[in-house]
């Protein structure tokens, strides 16, 4: 079994998309369950995830590490895979997440890149460039460059791990260091996701990046600047 947990903050405009591609898997509906975790939306999200979800309810923990952690202990997979409410699952996906524990008992964590939801040659060369930085990091052992939106765990080195820190940003760039003590990390090319970058467009490419590695500088607290107010508050 793989539980599949999908922080939520007002996003009905996107998670039903995301959902419907996490309900269309090439693994039998039995395999899995999807659990959508919220930040108490003021929209119809949790109404909308409701007619896919197996388990919906509001977060009691901080930020979108804490929501994440709220829907492990609710699951009942042995793997625990996160995403986003606003990303798009190719078909493959739980397949590949299935298959690559299955080839290694010493794998705890498994990551992949990620592809533009959004079109544009801006889009596509960004995330080309973090898709190449996380290669990098990988093969050199130098760091572990996850996303919350394309990450899957051995769900027993999850919890003795500590799960997700709590924190503004960074959680997910954090978490691989404590990992790495329960075993092996593999990134997977065959494991994508399709990432929006609707917050990039928003506010900026530049700013947003400037903010984000500015708040992992300060150890991932910091509520001096717009980035850690977007969401999951």
């Amino acid at each position: 079994m793989i539980s599949v947990v999908v922080p939520s903050y007002n996003e009905e405009k996107n998670i039903a998309a995301c959902l419907a591609s996490l309900s269309d898997q090439t693994i039998g509906r039995d395999e899995y369950e999807i659990i959508v975790v919220d930040g108490n939306s003021k929209d119809r999200t949790r109404e909308i995830a409701a007619q896919y979800a197996d388990m919906v309810f509001i977060q009691t923990s901080r930020k979108v590490g804490g929501a994440r952690n709220d829907g492990a202990r609710k699951a009942k997979g042995e793997i625990l895979a996160t995403t986003d409410a606003d990303s798009i699952i190719p078909r493959d996906w739980l397949e590949v997440i299935r298959d690559g524990f299955s080839r290694d008992p010493q794998i705890v964590q498994l990551y992949g890149p990620v592809d533009p939801l959004e079109g544009g040659l801006k889009n596509h060369l960004f995330l080309a460039f973090a898709n190449n930085f996380s290669r990098i990091g990988y093969h050199t052992r130098l760091f572990y460059y996850t996303l919350g939106c394309n990450t899957a765990f051995r769900m027993d080195a999850f919890m003795k791990a500590g799960m997700y820190a709590c924190i503004d940003a960074g959680d997910d760039l954090e978490i691989p260091r404590r990992m790495i003590k329960q075993g092996k990390i593999r990134f997977d090319n065959r494991m994508r996701t399709f990432f929006s970058m609707r917050r990039y467009e928003q506010f900026g490419t530049i700013k947003s990046l400037y903010e984000w590695y500015y708040v992992v500088a300060k150890g991932g607290e910091c509520e001096n600047v717009s980035y850690t107010h977007k969401e999951y508050k």
